[in-house]
Protein backbone atom coordinates (compact mmCIF):
# COMPACT_ATOMS: atom_id res chain seq x y z
CA UNK A 1 0.00 0.00 0.00
CA UNK A 2 0.98 3.59 -0.76
CA UNK A 3 2.64 5.22 2.41
CA UNK A 4 0.31 8.60 1.65
CA UNK A 5 -2.58 7.00 1.79
CA UNK A 6 -4.58 9.27 3.88
CA UNK A 7 -7.88 7.16 3.99
CA UNK A 8 -7.18 3.34 4.61
CA UNK A 9 -9.66 1.35 4.27
CA UNK A 10 -9.81 -2.32 5.26
CA UNK A 11 -12.73 -3.20 3.25
CA UNK A 12 -16.71 -2.99 3.12
CA UNK A 13 -18.11 -3.01 6.43
CA UNK A 14 -21.41 -3.52 5.33
CA UNK A 15 -24.21 -2.14 2.75
CA UNK A 16 -27.67 -0.21 3.92
CA UNK A 17 -30.64 -0.90 2.03
CA UNK A 18 -33.65 1.58 3.02
CA UNK A 19 -36.42 -0.80 2.33
CA UNK A 20 -40.84 -0.99 2.55
CA UNK A 21 -41.11 -3.62 4.46
CA UNK A 22 -37.27 -5.05 6.41
CA UNK A 23 -39.27 -7.94 7.72
CA UNK A 24 -40.13 -9.05 4.44
CA UNK A 25 -37.09 -8.24 2.42
CA UNK A 26 -34.82 -9.89 4.96
CA UNK A 27 -36.59 -13.04 4.65
CA UNK A 28 -36.24 -13.40 0.67
CA UNK A 29 -32.54 -12.09 1.39
CA UNK A 30 -32.29 -15.38 3.71
CA UNK A 31 -34.80 -17.99 1.08
CA UNK A 32 -33.44 -16.81 -2.41
CA UNK A 33 -29.65 -15.32 -1.62
CA UNK A 34 -28.62 -17.57 1.51
CA UNK A 35 -27.84 -14.85 3.58
CA UNK A 36 -27.42 -15.52 7.36
CA UNK A 37 -29.28 -14.15 9.83
CA UNK A 38 -26.77 -11.77 12.30
CA UNK A 39 -28.45 -8.84 14.44
CA UNK A 40 -31.61 -6.72 15.23
CA UNK A 41 -32.48 -3.49 15.96
CA UNK A 42 -35.96 -2.54 16.49
CA UNK A 43 -39.19 -1.71 18.85
CA UNK A 44 -37.60 -4.72 21.21
CA UNK A 45 -34.34 -2.95 21.57
CA UNK A 46 -35.98 0.35 22.11
CA UNK A 47 -35.58 2.35 18.61
CA UNK A 48 -39.37 3.69 18.27
CA UNK A 49 -38.66 5.39 14.28
CA UNK A 50 -37.18 1.81 12.17
CA UNK A 51 -36.23 -1.08 12.45
CA UNK A 52 -33.75 -2.97 11.27
CA UNK A 53 -32.54 -6.45 10.28
CA UNK A 54 -28.15 -7.51 9.46
CA UNK A 55 -27.61 -10.00 7.86
CA UNK A 56 -24.41 -12.05 6.52
CA UNK A 57 -23.02 -14.19 3.93
CA UNK A 58 -19.13 -15.06 3.99
CA UNK A 59 -17.33 -11.10 4.57
CA UNK A 60 -20.76 -9.40 3.28
CA UNK A 61 -23.23 -7.57 5.27
CA UNK A 62 -26.30 -6.40 4.90
CA UNK A 63 -28.41 -4.12 6.40
CA UNK A 64 -32.14 -3.99 5.78
CA UNK A 65 -34.05 -0.84 7.53
CA UNK A 66 -37.85 0.35 7.35
CA UNK A 67 -39.35 3.95 8.90
CA UNK A 68 -41.83 2.99 11.30
CA UNK A 69 -42.90 6.75 11.16
CA UNK A 70 -44.24 8.25 8.26
CA UNK A 71 -42.27 11.14 7.07
CA UNK A 72 -39.10 9.92 8.19
CA UNK A 73 -36.08 10.40 6.24
CA UNK A 74 -35.97 6.57 5.66
CA UNK A 75 -39.85 6.64 4.37
CA UNK A 76 -39.30 9.69 2.41
CA UNK A 77 -36.04 8.01 1.13
CA UNK A 78 -38.31 4.50 0.40
CA UNK A 79 -40.83 6.88 -1.74
CA UNK A 80 -38.89 8.57 -3.61
CA UNK A 81 -36.19 5.96 -4.83
CA UNK A 82 -38.09 2.58 -4.13
CA UNK A 83 -35.99 0.04 -2.03
CA UNK A 84 -32.70 1.38 -2.35
CA UNK A 85 -28.58 1.19 -1.07
CA UNK A 86 -28.43 4.18 0.65
CA UNK A 87 -24.80 3.79 2.98
CA UNK A 88 -22.47 1.69 1.54
CA UNK A 89 -20.68 1.55 4.83
CA UNK A 90 -16.56 1.62 4.87
CA UNK A 91 -14.40 -0.35 8.01
CA UNK A 92 -11.13 1.69 8.84
CA UNK A 93 -8.78 1.98 11.28
CA UNK A 94 -9.79 5.38 12.66
CA UNK A 95 -13.08 6.99 11.57
CA UNK A 96 -12.12 10.08 12.83
CA UNK A 97 -9.27 10.90 11.23
CA UNK A 98 -11.10 9.19 8.32
CA UNK A 99 -14.10 12.20 8.10
CA UNK A 100 -10.67 14.96 8.92
CA UNK A 101 -9.15 13.80 5.61
CA UNK A 102 -12.35 13.79 3.06
CA UNK A 103 -14.00 16.85 4.54
CA UNK A 104 -10.91 18.98 4.56
CA UNK A 105 -10.39 18.03 0.70
CA UNK A 106 -14.10 19.02 0.27
CA UNK A 107 -16.50 16.16 1.15
CA UNK A 108 -20.13 17.33 2.56
CA UNK A 109 -20.57 15.63 6.05
CA UNK A 110 -23.27 13.52 6.56
CA UNK A 111 -22.07 12.38 10.53
CA UNK A 112 -19.81 14.42 12.32
CA UNK A 113 -17.54 11.53 14.21
CA UNK A 114 -19.47 9.75 17.41
CA UNK A 115 -18.85 7.09 19.96
CA UNK A 116 -21.35 4.48 20.65
CA UNK A 117 -20.82 2.18 23.41
CA UNK A 118 -22.23 -1.16 25.03
CA UNK A 119 -21.24 -3.41 27.32
CA UNK A 120 -18.95 -5.05 24.53
CA UNK A 121 -17.14 -2.12 23.91
CA UNK A 122 -17.08 0.99 21.67
CA UNK A 123 -17.36 2.07 17.92
CA UNK A 124 -16.90 4.69 16.33
CA UNK A 125 -19.07 6.15 13.44
CA UNK A 126 -18.53 9.17 11.07
CA UNK A 127 -20.15 9.47 7.44
CA UNK A 128 -19.76 12.06 4.34
CA UNK A 129 -22.20 12.21 1.19
CA UNK A 130 -21.80 10.87 -2.49
CA UNK A 131 -23.70 10.77 -5.52
CA UNK A 132 -27.19 11.34 -4.91
CA UNK A 133 -28.64 10.13 -1.88
CA UNK A 134 -25.86 7.89 -1.07
CA UNK A 135 -23.36 8.18 2.28
CA UNK A 136 -19.90 6.87 3.25
CA UNK A 137 -20.28 6.14 7.08
CA UNK A 138 -16.55 4.80 8.24
CA UNK A 139 -16.64 2.41 10.70
CA UNK A 140 -13.98 1.67 13.78
CA UNK A 141 -14.77 -1.12 15.62
CA UNK A 142 -11.20 -2.09 16.44
CA UNK A 143 -12.16 -1.77 20.42
CA UNK A 144 -15.61 -3.70 20.03
CA UNK A 145 -16.49 -7.14 20.44
CA UNK A 146 -20.59 -7.57 19.76
CA UNK A 147 -22.41 -8.97 17.26
CA UNK A 148 -22.39 -6.33 14.74
CA UNK A 149 -23.00 -2.17 16.45
CA UNK A 150 -24.41 -0.89 19.91
CA UNK A 151 -27.86 -0.86 19.86
CA UNK A 152 -28.46 -4.17 17.88
CA UNK A 153 -29.21 -7.50 19.34
CA UNK A 154 -28.29 -11.30 18.06
CA UNK A 155 -30.95 -12.25 15.58
CA UNK A 156 -31.63 -16.03 16.26
CA UNK A 157 -34.69 -16.83 14.44
CA UNK A 158 -35.04 -20.65 13.96
CA UNK A 159 -35.54 -20.34 9.76
CA UNK A 160 -32.20 -20.70 8.28
CA UNK A 161 -32.06 -21.74 4.58
CA UNK A 162 -27.51 -22.44 4.16
CA UNK A 163 -25.36 -19.92 2.24
CA UNK A 164 -24.95 -20.06 -1.62
CA UNK A 165 -21.32 -19.84 -1.27
CA UNK A 166 -20.94 -15.76 -1.75
CA UNK A 167 -17.86 -14.55 -0.18
CA UNK A 168 -17.36 -10.42 0.16
CA UNK A 169 -17.96 -7.47 -2.02
CA UNK A 170 -15.86 -7.64 -4.99
CA UNK A 171 -16.97 -4.11 -6.62
CA UNK A 172 -20.32 -1.68 -6.34
CA UNK A 173 -21.63 0.39 -9.45
CA UNK A 174 -22.61 3.83 -9.22
CA UNK A 175 -24.73 5.50 -11.89
CA UNK A 176 -25.19 9.13 -11.65
CA UNK A 177 -26.81 11.36 -14.21
CA UNK A 178 -25.89 12.72 -17.61
CA UNK A 179 -22.55 14.71 -17.22
CA UNK A 180 -21.82 13.25 -13.48
CA UNK A 181 -19.38 10.48 -14.17
CA UNK A 182 -16.20 12.99 -14.03
CA UNK A 183 -17.47 14.98 -10.94
CA UNK A 184 -17.70 11.51 -8.94
CA UNK A 185 -14.67 10.05 -10.36
CA UNK A 186 -13.39 13.21 -9.85
CA UNK A 187 -14.87 13.19 -5.98
CA UNK A 188 -12.95 9.76 -5.21
CA UNK A 189 -9.57 11.33 -6.85
CA UNK A 190 -9.62 14.02 -4.66
CA UNK A 191 -11.69 13.93 -2.07
CA UNK A 192 -10.51 9.69 -0.62
CA UNK A 193 -7.59 9.15 -2.75
CA UNK A 194 -9.17 6.10 -4.84
CA UNK A 195 -6.96 5.87 -8.57
CA UNK A 196 -8.67 4.94 -11.50
CA UNK A 197 -7.94 1.63 -12.66
CA UNK A 198 -9.95 1.37 -16.29
CA UNK A 199 -12.14 3.85 -18.18
CA UNK A 200 -14.74 2.68 -20.76
CA UNK A 201 -16.54 5.18 -23.00
CA UNK A 202 -19.37 4.76 -25.34
CA UNK A 203 -17.41 2.81 -28.20
CA UNK A 204 -16.28 0.03 -25.75
CA UNK A 205 -19.97 -0.08 -24.11
CA UNK A 206 -22.37 0.52 -26.56
CA UNK A 207 -25.25 -2.31 -28.85
CA UNK A 208 -27.55 -0.40 -31.96
CA UNK A 209 -29.40 1.33 -29.87
CA UNK A 210 -28.30 2.29 -26.56
CA UNK A 211 -25.03 3.40 -25.03
CA UNK A 212 -23.01 4.13 -21.81
CA UNK A 213 -19.78 5.72 -20.07
CA UNK A 214 -17.95 4.26 -17.00
CA UNK A 215 -14.73 4.64 -15.30
CA UNK A 216 -13.77 2.54 -12.21
CA UNK A 217 -12.23 3.57 -9.06
CA UNK A 218 -10.04 2.40 -6.54
CA UNK A 219 -8.58 2.75 -3.04
CA UNK A 220 -5.04 2.12 -2.48
CA UNK A 221 -5.11 -1.66 -1.53
CA UNK A 222 -7.63 -2.66 -4.37
CA UNK A 223 -9.89 -3.70 -1.70
CA UNK A 224 -12.33 -1.24 -2.41
CA UNK A 225 -13.43 -0.63 -6.31
CA UNK A 226 -16.38 1.76 -7.78
CA UNK A 227 -17.34 1.58 -11.22
CA UNK A 228 -19.34 5.26 -11.76
CA UNK A 229 -21.21 4.50 -15.10
CA UNK A 230 -23.29 7.82 -17.22
CA UNK A 231 -25.79 7.57 -19.79
CA UNK A 232 -24.23 8.27 -23.70
CA UNK A 233 -26.33 9.06 -26.42
CA UNK A 234 -28.18 6.55 -28.45
CA UNK A 235 -30.64 5.82 -30.48
CA UNK A 236 -33.24 4.65 -27.71
CA UNK A 237 -33.63 4.93 -23.70
CA UNK A 238 -29.77 2.78 -22.18
CA UNK A 239 -29.86 1.51 -19.04
CA UNK A 240 -28.67 4.13 -17.04
CA UNK A 241 -31.66 6.26 -18.07
CA UNK A 242 -34.26 3.55 -17.20
CA UNK A 243 -32.79 3.54 -14.15
CA UNK A 244 -32.33 7.38 -13.18
CA UNK A 245 -35.72 7.50 -14.42
CA UNK A 246 -36.99 5.26 -11.85
CA UNK A 247 -34.73 5.62 -9.51
CA UNK A 248 -35.31 9.47 -9.19
CA UNK A 249 -31.61 10.46 -9.43
CA UNK A 250 -27.79 9.24 -8.58
CA UNK A 251 -27.64 5.66 -6.73
CA UNK A 252 -25.76 2.26 -6.53
CA UNK A 253 -27.36 0.06 -9.78
CA UNK A 254 -26.07 -3.33 -8.56
CA UNK A 255 -22.95 -5.04 -6.10
CA UNK A 256 -21.17 -7.71 -7.28
CA UNK A 257 -20.30 -10.77 -4.78
CA UNK A 258 -17.82 -12.67 -5.38
CA UNK A 259 -17.72 -16.50 -5.08
CA UNK A 260 -15.09 -19.20 -5.25
CA UNK A 261 -17.78 -21.55 -7.19
CA UNK A 262 -19.78 -19.73 -9.76
CA UNK A 263 -21.16 -22.84 -10.82
CA UNK A 264 -22.42 -24.29 -7.57
CA UNK A 265 -23.70 -20.61 -6.89
CA UNK A 266 -25.49 -20.02 -9.62
CA UNK A 267 -26.99 -23.24 -9.46
CA UNK A 268 -28.06 -22.79 -5.87
CA UNK A 269 -29.11 -19.41 -6.60
CA UNK A 270 -31.63 -20.60 -9.92
CA UNK A 271 -33.15 -23.37 -7.34
CA UNK A 272 -34.05 -20.53 -5.09
CA UNK A 273 -35.67 -18.67 -7.66
CA UNK A 274 -33.55 -15.96 -8.26
CA UNK A 275 -33.49 -14.72 -11.56
CA UNK A 276 -30.57 -14.03 -13.94
CA UNK A 277 -30.54 -12.17 -17.25
CA UNK A 278 -30.14 -14.65 -20.41
CA UNK A 279 -27.44 -14.47 -23.38
CA UNK A 280 -28.20 -16.24 -26.49
CA UNK A 281 -26.63 -19.87 -27.19
CA UNK A 282 -24.74 -18.17 -30.19
CA UNK A 283 -23.11 -15.88 -27.65
CA UNK A 284 -20.99 -19.74 -26.32
CA UNK A 285 -20.19 -20.87 -29.73
CA UNK A 286 -17.55 -18.40 -29.83
CA UNK A 287 -16.76 -17.80 -26.13
CA UNK A 288 -13.60 -20.28 -26.27
CA UNK A 289 -11.95 -18.34 -29.74
CA UNK A 290 -12.32 -15.38 -27.46
CA UNK A 291 -11.18 -16.81 -23.63
CA UNK A 292 -9.07 -19.97 -24.60
CA UNK A 293 -8.83 -22.66 -22.63
CA UNK A 294 -10.64 -22.59 -19.21
CA UNK A 295 -11.15 -25.19 -15.92
CA UNK A 296 -14.95 -25.06 -16.50
CA UNK A 297 -16.87 -27.38 -18.24
CA UNK A 298 -18.61 -24.86 -21.41
CA UNK A 299 -21.68 -26.89 -21.57
CA UNK A 300 -22.19 -26.69 -17.80
CA UNK A 301 -21.69 -22.87 -17.83
CA UNK A 302 -23.73 -22.38 -21.16
CA UNK A 303 -26.66 -24.48 -19.33
CA UNK A 304 -26.21 -21.81 -16.43
CA UNK A 305 -25.84 -18.75 -18.61
CA UNK A 306 -22.68 -17.94 -16.84
CA UNK A 307 -20.28 -15.06 -19.04
CA UNK A 308 -16.50 -15.63 -19.37
CA UNK A 309 -13.95 -12.97 -20.16
CA UNK A 310 -10.51 -12.99 -19.98
CA UNK A 311 -7.90 -10.35 -19.84
CA UNK A 312 -3.94 -10.72 -19.38
CA UNK A 313 -3.81 -12.01 -15.72
CA UNK A 314 -6.38 -14.39 -15.88
CA UNK A 315 -10.12 -15.35 -16.88
CA UNK A 316 -13.27 -14.40 -15.09
CA UNK A 317 -17.09 -15.85 -15.11
CA UNK A 318 -19.74 -13.56 -13.95
CA UNK A 319 -23.59 -13.67 -14.06
CA UNK A 320 -26.43 -10.40 -13.47
CA UNK A 321 -29.25 -11.10 -12.06
CA UNK A 322 -32.83 -9.27 -13.21
CA UNK A 323 -33.79 -6.58 -11.24
CA UNK A 324 -34.50 -7.46 -7.09
CA UNK A 325 -37.30 -5.01 -7.03
CA UNK A 326 -40.61 -3.92 -8.63
CA UNK A 327 -38.74 -0.94 -10.29
CA UNK A 328 -35.82 -1.79 -12.36
CA UNK A 329 -33.49 -0.48 -10.52
CA UNK A 330 -31.31 -2.45 -8.24
CA UNK A 331 -29.77 -5.84 -9.39
CA UNK A 332 -26.63 -8.27 -8.31
CA UNK A 333 -23.53 -9.63 -10.42
CA UNK A 334 -22.06 -13.00 -9.10
CA UNK A 335 -18.32 -12.92 -10.04
CA UNK A 336 -15.61 -15.50 -9.91
CA UNK A 337 -12.23 -14.59 -10.53
CA UNK A 338 -9.46 -16.83 -11.89
CA UNK A 339 -6.66 -14.18 -12.10
CA UNK A 340 -8.65 -11.54 -14.19
CA UNK A 341 -8.79 -8.14 -12.42
CA UNK A 342 -11.05 -6.46 -14.94
CA UNK A 343 -14.70 -6.61 -15.06
CA UNK A 344 -15.63 -8.17 -18.15
CA UNK A 345 -15.35 -5.69 -21.16
CA UNK A 346 -15.67 -8.67 -23.55
CA UNK A 347 -19.28 -9.60 -22.36
CA UNK A 348 -20.61 -5.61 -22.37
CA UNK A 349 -22.27 -5.99 -25.86
CA UNK A 350 -23.80 -9.51 -24.91
CA UNK A 351 -24.90 -8.61 -21.71
CA UNK A 352 -26.55 -4.90 -23.11
CA UNK A 353 -28.53 -6.90 -25.80
CA UNK A 354 -29.75 -9.04 -23.11
CA UNK A 355 -30.88 -6.11 -20.66
CA UNK A 356 -32.45 -4.29 -23.55
CA UNK A 357 -34.93 -7.49 -24.34
CA UNK A 358 -35.54 -6.85 -20.80
CA UNK A 359 -36.30 -3.22 -21.22
CA UNK A 360 -38.53 -3.91 -24.70
CA UNK A 361 -40.60 -6.24 -22.33
CA UNK A 362 -41.27 -3.70 -19.70
CA UNK A 363 -42.18 -0.51 -22.65
CA UNK A 364 -39.00 1.27 -21.23
CA UNK A 365 -36.49 1.26 -23.93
Amino acid sequence: MATNDFLPINGTDYVEFYVGNAKQAAHFYQTAFGFQPLAYAGLETGLTDRTSYVLQQGKIRFILTSALIPGSDIGEHVKQHGDGVKVVALWVDDARKSFEETTKRGAKPYQHPITDKDENGEVVLSGIHTYGETVHIFVERKNYTGVFLPGYVKWEPEYRPSDVGLKYVDHMVGNVDWGQMNTWTEFYAKVMGFNQLISFDDNDISTEYTALMSKVMSNNNGYIKFPINEPAKGKKKSQIEEYIDYYRGSGVQHVAMATDNIMITVGELRKRGVEFLTVPDTYYETVSERVGLIDEDLKTLQKLGVLIDRDDEGYLLQLFTKPVEDRPTVFYEIIQRKGAKSFGKGNFKALFESIEREQARRGTL
